[in-house]
């Protein structure tokens, strides 16, 4: 069985795709589907150059500065609010408004902490407990996957 695309309709959704910063674009109608994927860039690492011999005693002489201590992970904050769609972040309700939170910001459960559009359509991203915003992990007009870290309420 073969099924057959819009040459013209796959050019926009690649459009919307690289325009938006989204990584996928999965669209359904009927027993048709189509998925776009934009490719990731493989992540290159930089092996350090092995230390020679003759330097390794002058560098052991060295006093070795304590290691700082590792940021804790927000992505394991139990105050974390996540998203809970893919879409477009927006701090405020609309450009040049004031935004509806700030770091340090006091919010009762249920407040309107951002909006993320998606498909044209504006949603509030509420919040899930009452307490103090202590840090905003996204840029307003940033593009967001599901289940990426938005803030932190403790």
């Amino acid at each position: 069985m073969s099924l057959s695309f819009d040459p013209d309709a796959l050019r926009v959704l690649a459009e919307i795709l690289n325009k938006s910063g989204l990584s996928e674009i999965e669209l359904e109608e009927g027993d048709r589907k189509v998925r776009l994927a934009r490719a990731v860039a493989p992540v290159t690492m930089m092996a350090a150059a092995p230390v020679p011999a003759a330097a390794a005693p002058a560098m052991a002489a060295a006093p070795v500065a304590a290691a700082a201590p590792a940021a804790p992970d927000p992505a394991k904050h139990p105050g974390l609010v996540k998203s809970p769609m893919v879409g477009v972040a927006y701090l405020s309700a609309e450009p040049g408004a004031a935004p509806y939170v700030t770091v340090g910001s006091q919010v009762a459960a249920g407040a309107t902490l951002l909006l993320i559009e998606a498909m044209k359509t504006f949603n509030q991203i509420k919040a899930p407990k009452a307490g103090t915003v202590t840090q905003i992990l996204v840029s307003a007009g940033a593009p967001v996957e599901y289940d990426e870290p938005l803030l932190i309420i403790e």
